[in-house]
């Protein structure tokens, strides 16, 4: 067996840590105003959604102390 002892078992582990590339990536392409204008409306969209869904759900979740507790459905009106 040779004296030799590496800190990592192989050396193309070691090497990895320090390669860097002398590629450079092509730049990304800008985006046209459509497609700008089209992302913000499906986020406003999105957002309009969310708040909706909170307006209308806050009524049933809040407790029925300050309503009352009757309820009356239109079977039990007696007519």
């Amino acid at each position: 067996m040779s004296g030799r002892r590496e800190a990592v078992p192989f050396t193309f582990v070691a090497e990895a840590d320090r390669f860097r590339s002398n590629v450079t990536p092509p730049p990304r392409e800008r985006l046209s105003g459509s497609e700008i204008v089209g992302r913000t409306l499906v986020g406003l969209t999105v957002v309009a959604g969310l708040v909706g869904s909170l307006l209308f759900g806050m009524p049933s979740m809040q407790s029925g102390a300050a309503d009352g507790h009757r309820q009356q459905s239109e079977a039990s009106d007696g007519r």
